[in-house]
């Protein structure tokens, strides 16, 4: 797994990876990390939170966001520069830099310190994006950053929604909540859902 994380500006503030080695972990997931970091941080305001995964459905073809993902490209020179061998250790060379990015799939999220302050976003990358988004919601939770003060959900967070499906009124795929995300295993669907009574956001009690 690669996790990056970001600060208001955007800019990279650390990149770590799970595994020992480069090729431990997808190398091309340091690179979607970064991405979903500065999306999650773009995209969110200091009363509002947005998930990547909260934008996939109005990202989509027809919907207000429709390629949202072409806005903010990434920087290429700032991802692969530097030597891979030093690829999520403390000698990042995208450490310091804004590489931006949009990404429109599960695994970023917005953070928000004790005081209820957005100070950047984490992305999450290297598996299936709905574990993604579950590793990042329980690391944002441990770190204590997610004071999140509103989002899209019922519960008013920024948690990823599984409400896609076929509509016959509209001949096709639709979101009830206009913010809905592909479903991606029945584990992490199931611990996703079940967020807002294990990993609740808000100040810690």
């Amino acid at each position: 797994m690669w996790a990056v994380v970001v600060n208001r500006a955007g800019v990279v503030c650390t990149v770590s990876r799970s595994g020992e080695k480069l090729g431990d972990q997808w190398p091309g997931s340091r690179g979607i990390a970064a991405a979903k970091a500065f999306t999650a941080n773009g995209f969110s305001l200091p009363g509002f939170a947005l998930s990547t995964a909260n934008v996939f459905w109005p990202s989509q073809p027809q919907n207000s966001l429709y390629a949202l993902e072409a806005g903010n490209p990434v920087e290429p020179d700032l991802i692969y520069r530097g030597q891979a061998a030093n690829w999520g250790t403390v000698n990042d060379p995208l450490v310091g830099e804004r590489a931006g990015g949009t990404i429109v799939f599960a695994g970023g999220l917005a953070l928000y310190n004790p005081d209820g302050e957005l100070v950047g976003a984490v992305g999450l990358s290297g598996d299936q994006s709905c574990t993604d988004h579950v590793i990042a919601w329980k690391l944002r939770h441990r770190l204590n950053l997610d004071n999140v003060p509103k989002g899209v959900t019922k519960a008013g967070n920024d948690n990823i929604i599984y409400d896609i499906h076929h509509d016959p009124s509209v001949g096709g795929m639709s979101s009830t909540s206009g913010y809905g995300h592909p479903t991606c295993s029945p584990g992490a669907t199931r611990i996703a859902q079940n967020f807002d009574e294990t990993h609740p956001t808000g100040p810690k009690e």
